[in-house]
């Protein structure tokens, strides 16, 4: 399956930087708590257009605090500036040094499986096991991810017809 053009957010921009880069996508699941999925997932790009990037070394190399302030700036990227700006900061601090900075590797070096694949992103930071399975989940229905048994590692949110995150 090919990688689809993502329509998450309803702003064309904010949708265009999730489809083309997977960094942005994957900060959008990390966003999305206590807030709605269209916010979340706009996120990435209301940093990217604050600091310049959402490239994971400038975002992980910004000055903490005044990276809080970015969260701050109206309209706000999550209502819990704090602490979502230091799990934004340590999930780009991981995917640059474990990863080289890309996040595609997360799900893609040494063609991993599926459980593989939910292992590795349940060892980033924010991402528990529901949020994992759902990422993985959009990464297979809506990414062209063709890991052997990803359906089978999301979960009930990998089954073709099911209707329950922003997978589907």
């Amino acid at each position: 399956m090919r990688a689809m053009e993502l329509h998450i957010t309803g702003d064309p921009a904010a949708d265009q930087l999730l489809t083309n880069d997977a960094f942005a996508l994957l900060t959008g699941m990390l966003l999305d708590q206590q807030v709605t999925m269209e916010s979340a997932f706009a996120g990435p790009e209301k940093i990217r257009a604050r600091i310049g990037s959402i490239d994971p070394a400038s975002v992980a190399t910004y000055e903490p605090q005044a990276f809080v302030e970015v969260f701050k700036e109206r309209p706000a990227v999550h209502r819990f500036p704090g602490s979502m700006a230091g799990r934004v900061q340590a999930l780009a601090e991981t995917v640059q040094h474990d990863w080289d900075g890309d996040a595609t590797l997360i799900w893609t070096k040494g063609a991993p499986d599926g459980n593989e694949v939910l292992r590795r992103l349940q060892q980033l930071p924010g991402f528990g096991e529901q949020k994992a399975k759902i990422f993985l989940a959009l990464l297979g229905k809506q990414r062209g991810l063709q890991a052997p048994g990803w359906r089978e590692a999301a979960g009930h949110y990998g089954q073709a017809d099911a209707f329950l995150s922003v997978a589907d």
